[in-house]
């Protein structure tokens, strides 16, 4: 299984992102899922932020993919009934899929198109998410127009799913959108979150593949509990495509890869390409959630990095741990520590 080509060894060693750690904040307590595009001749990353109630959807903006400031809450918390009153988290917009192209964002009926997750209480992660969709026509994209109802809901969908859907991949093929969540079993207890996939020629009606989950654990493996955060890329030169995903075991969460021709069928890599960090390094009990672009030459595969909290840290998240995004490449850049 050739996976070299789209490694990420090169670890940076410090978060480029961090929570605010101030009371009243978006960002108070974490910030988490990164989503990275090029747009307007500047980077951008999308990402939510965390304040103990709920989650809410940010920018920031680099000119180098190393050196980010906040720019804007995007999707923040209503305080009407909607569905996605409490929680709105963002984590991927219609834009270009090619490994080696820029990541910039793609129109489709002049909008830019996003998809966020809700979950439907007020703390962390409470209760069965629901998957929505946004769009805008604005170009400085602080603007966004949420659909009134979610496009998918655990409620229709197959036991695998039952407990609620996270983090979304969208990606367009031929004039088909494919949908890639991940979704787990049940929402109580220890749970089992796997990757599925849904189809769309509108972005409105969906339907599921009917041999869901595309991307399933392994029992007694390294991702034996959880095959979560899809992030899908086409490489022309194979003419395959790549999946970037975490596993999680109940104790760590890593990167891994898996291979398909069809967008269908997928064939896991059996080790993680992304491993946790030594005791006391930022990624030391989770490295996980993948976005990865390519810029002159070389993949930067952002992730977001868990450590148990340290007296001094900005932020201190659920579970007393330090939460931060941070990003490994393909080559060295100078400013990394493996």
């Amino acid at each position: 299984m050739p996976i070299q080509p789209y490694l990420t060894p090169y670890k940076l060693g410090s978060p480029v992102l961090v929570g605010s750690g101030l009371p009243g904040h978006f960002d108070e307590r974490a910030v988490d899922c990164p989503f990275v595009f090029q747009h307007g001749g500047k980077f951008y990353m999308m990402y939510v932020g965390f304040d103990g109630i709920g989650y809410q959807t940010a920018l920031a903006t680099s000119h180098d993919l190393i050196n980010w400031e906040h720019l804007s809450v995007i999707l923040k918390r209503n305080e009407d009934s909607a569905w996605d009153s409490i929680n709105v988290a963002g984590t991927w917009i219609l834009k270009e899929n090619r490994l080696d192209a820029p990541p910039v964002l793609k129109k489709w009926n002049n909008k830019y198109w996003l998809v966020y997750h809700a979950y439907p209480n007020a703390g962390y992660e409470e209760g069965s998410a629901k998957i929505g969709i946004a769009w805008t026509e604005d170009e400085q994209l602080l603007e966004w127009h949420r659909c009134p109802d979610p496009i998918l809901t655990p409620e229709e969908g197959a036991d695998w799913e039952k407990g609620g859907l996270y983090k979304e991949c969208l990606i367009e093929h031929k004039g088909t959108f494919y949908l890639y969540y991940n979704a787990k079993n049940t929402n109580k207890g220890r749970w089992i979150e796997q990757t599925g996939v849904a189809f769309s020629t509108n972005l409105k009606e969906w339907h599921r593949y009917e041999q869901n989950p595309v991307l399933q654990v392994t029992p007694d493996g390294w991702d034996s509990g959880f095959v979560s955060d899809p992030c899908v890329l086409h490489d022309p030169d194979r003419d395959q495509w790549i999946m970037y995903y975490f596993g999680y075991n109940y104790k760590q969460a890593q990167e891994g890869i898996a291979l398909s021709r069809d967008l269908l069928t997928w064939e896991k890599h059996p080790e993680p390409i992304i491993r946790v960090g030594e005791e006391g390094s930022i990624d030391a009990i989770f490295a996980h959630k993948p976005s990865v672009v390519t810029h002159e030459g070389i993949l930067y595969h952002f992730y977001c990095s868990c450590r148990r909290y340290q007296e001094g840290d900005p932020t201190k998240n659920y579970g007393k741990e330090f939460r931060t995004i941070t990003f490994a490449t393909s080559q060295p850049i100078g400013t990394q520590s493996r």
